[in-house]
């Protein structure tokens, strides 16, 4: 069983070069084991780009491999790789795949996290040879190039000789399922029963046997619907509905007054226990607001809690700062501030640090310039997040507010030109202490903090499960951020997430290159939530505010846009207000993991026309999948449209019934899809009739159409005992891909496994 991995998979595994496909005489493939990125000739190179290139490493020992990271040169090259696949596995001959992804054309390393996890168990995939195939370079036409590569994890002898014990036992026992699948496929129960006698390996669930001896071996449609339906009250299918798109569902919330007004910049946190939603400050298109508000979810109420924080010793008006909440102790914490270029003046550019008591009402200033305490500089566009369990807050980014000088002879000029950003920092509630995580890429300091690129406008989550901050997009003066990567508190290491589709053109299922998006997190499923804000338009110079909300799947490393919606135009919205948020930046977003529902409040609607028009409406989005009902709706739609085609086999006019009966009832008549796919399923019945249906004087007219039929005489299908096994097993088989494959038979088929 895998446990949570420490440092014992930091360590830095040696190999050697085992096999290469082709190579230029001038880099050979050793140059890799060394990390020289001011040396253009310190890397391996393929001859050429059109024909399948890999490189096989071949560790010392078997091992754990976590993660692979790649080096470049000092600065971009032609021939980085900019899409690669690896793979792994104790024989060169017999490797899966780990990884697929591709580099960035720069000069930053890139660690990559490889799939070192399998079975339903989690234990741990040893490996002992890697292989590394490039698929395409940044250059087009250009050879493949590989700068430096090393390997971290582990090879413990006490953690690898149990994973390949029990990966030995896995296979040995994966082919002993397949082939009982093949033999129960094959009609050859004996067979079947015997392997699972002697091996003791079962082939699935003993409930998902009883669900094929009911559906394959006696044909009981009806009973196969019952165990649908007692699996589906079990649980059994909850898997499945988990792995389902969602649907995204708005709600505006109106509520009486006293309410919060007009903002952007503005701060939100909730608290899913106490059922209560903070909201502190924010820029009402006038003016910096201080005012600290509460919602109270099960009421819809809203109440003000302090109209101006500076007159109770609170923090002054501001936007652009960042709040974060201790659910446990109840305190809010705020830290940053926006100031227009004006008041750019040293006695202003303090950066205050305040907490909230939410018990005694009572705010306290932790410090008065957290710069000068080993903290950050102040800051606009930070992230602030907060591990509760160990009480330490982490700050990463934002922009750093510098004074201005008199050296224009016009007046106040800024100090530097270029935006100056700030690192990542922790700050410790118990003993009040800072400290300097990473620094960012333009401000290197000591060699021994990580350097990491800084930007304001971005994301960030703490996970407490992986003990991880998320890092999502945002901007660098002109430039808009997509990158994703995480940072181990407990390590200190940083990882970079990437996708398949990198450097492709095509980036409509990842998010677009972001600004102020709003970022949610659900740790117990796995999940982060994205809603679009600023966005950089491709096609356009101008920047763009569109409406899309994505979900990013932490175990499956994969992004799905739940909903988006490109209309533009200030008629259509209003037309909309009532149904759907309008796009904007600068708002906020809270999310409750208890009861799965996030908050929208405010923000930017972007309008050239009104720069100073600012939202103050208030919604509610909730994620739907299917529901258990619906999910129990398709498994019978399934099974009464594949008893349809075996009633056909016998009797068309007993099917015709069946069809119109059975199967109508379950059919939503107004999906016209549904309707579609039902008026087609009479062409089960005779394979020369399908123009029938198009010939029909009323296309919905599906009695009409069936009336034709059962009147037209033609040849019919001559059942036999196969083609009803064979319709059967593949019923089977589609109803087992809503049950989770630990239960199931193999996904796979033997007969699939043989090389032609």
């Amino acid at each position: 069983m895998a446990s949570n991995e420490n440092s014992d998979f930091q360590k830095v595994l040696e190999f050697k070069i085992y096999k290469y496909s082709s190579f230029s005489s001038s880099y050979v493939p050793e140059n890799i084991l060394v990390d020289k990125p001011s040396d253009q000739t310190s890397r391996w190179s393929s001859d050429i780009d059109n024909h399948p290139q890999y490189l096989i490493l071949k560790l010392q020992c078997p091992a754990i491999v976590k993660t692979i990271t790649f080096g470049k040169y000092e600065k971009t090259h032609v021939c980085n790789i900019k899409k690669f696949k690896v793979y792994g596995g104790l024989e060169p001959e017999n490797m899966m795949e780990l990884l697929e992804s591709g580099l960035k054309n720069d000069s930053v390393p890139e660690t990559f996290e490889v799939k070192h996890i399998l079975g339903n168990e989690q234990n741990y995939f040893p490996v002992r040879y890697i292989k590394i195939l490039p698929l395409l370079s940044w250059g087009p036409g250009f050879n493949f190039c590989i700068w430096h590569v090393r390997l971290t994890g582990t090879d413990d002898s006490k953690i690898v000789r149990p994973s390949i014990e029990w990966f030995n036992a896995y296979r040995q026992k994966e082919v002993i399922r397949l082939c009982m699948k093949h033999f129960r496929r094959l009609e050859q129960p004996e067979i079947v029963e015997t392997l699972q006698r002697v091996t003791g390996v079962p082939l699935e669930d003993p409930r998902l046997t009883g669900l094929y001896d009911l559906l394959v071996t006696k044909g009981d449609h009806l009973q196969a619907e019952r165990f649908i339906s007692n699996a589906v009250m079990m649980g059994l299918l909850n898997d499945y509905i988990n792995a389902q798109t969602y649907r995204a569902v708005w709600t505006k919330l109106t509520t009486n007054e006293p309410k919060p007004g007009m903002r952007g910049g503005h701060q939100m946190v909730l608290d899913p226990t106490a059922e209560l939603l903070y909201l502190f400050g924010g820029w009402d298109g006038n003016q910096d607001l201080a005012d600290l508000w509460s919602y109270n979810i099960s009421t819809n109420k809203w109440t003000v809690i302090c109209k101006d924080t500076e007159t109770v010793g609170g923090p002054s008006a501001r936007s652009c700062h960042k709040m974060c909440l201790d659910p446990e102790r109840r305190q809010l914490f705020t830290l940053g501030r926006y100031l227009d270029t004006q008041y750019r003046i040293p006695r202003n550019l303090k950066s205050d640090f305040f907490v909230y008591d939410i018990e005694s009402n009572k705010w306290t200033q932790i410090s008065e310039d957290t710069g000068a305490v080993g903290g950050p500089r102040l800051i606009f566009d930070h992230q602030m997040s907060m591990d509760v369990e160990k009480r330490t807050i982490y700050i990463f980014g934002g922009r750093i507010l510098v004074p201005l000088t008199n050296s224009d002879e016009h007046g106040l000029i800024p100090s530097s030109t270029e935006p100056i950003f700030s690192g990542l920092y922790s700050y410790h509630v118990p003993t009040g202490t800072w400290t300097r995580l990473a620094c960012d890429i333009a401000r290197p300091s000591a060699p021994n903090i990580p350097i990491i690129k800084s930007r304001a406008g971005h994301s960030m989550l703490f996970h407490p499960g992986s003990r991880k901050l998320y890092i999502f997009a945002g901007q660098r003066g002109k430039e808009y951020l997509s990158d994703f990567f995480t940072y181990e508190v407990d390590t200190n290491q940083v990882e970079h997430i990437n996708f398949n589709d990198l450097g492709t053109k095509d980036s409509s299922h990842i998010p677009a290159p972001g600004f102020t998006q709003k970022t949610t997190i659900d740790p117990d499923l796995g999940e982060i939530y994205v809603l679009s804000g600023l966005s950089k338009n491709k096609d356009k110079r101008d920047d763009n505010v569109q409406n899309s909300f994505w979900v990013y799947n932490i175990k499956k490393n994969k992004w799905s846009c739940i909903y988006r919606n490109e209309n533009g135009g200030q008629k259509y919205w209003s037309k909309m207000q009532d149904f759907e948020p309008c796009p904007r930046f600068a708002h906020q977003l809270v999310y409750d993991h208890v009861k799965k529902v996030h908050f929208l409040f405010g923000g930017n609607p972007g309008r050239s026309c009104l720069p100073n028009l600012r939202l103050d409406d208030f919604w509610q989005l909730k994620l739907c999948r299917p529901s258990h009902e619906q999910v129990l709706k398709r498994c019978k739609l399934l099974i009464r449209k594949h008893k349809f085609e075996e009633l056909a086999l016998n009797d068309s006019v007993e099917a015709l019934e069946y069809l119109q009966t059975k199967v109508s009832e379950i059919i939503d008549h107004n999906d016209a899809e549904q309707t579609k796919e039902f008026q087609l399923l009479t062409s089960i019945l005779f394979r020369e009739q399908n123009s029938l249906l198009g010939e029909s004087t009323n296309s919905n007219d599906s009695e009409g159409v069936l009336g034709n039929l059962v009147n037209t005489s033609t040849s019919l299908y001559y059942p036999t005992i196969r083609d009803i096994h064979t319709l059967r097993t593949e019923l089977y088989d589609k109803l087992t891909e809503f049950f989770p494959e630990s239960l199931t038979q193999p996904r796979a088929n033997l007969i699939d496994l043989l090389p032609l």
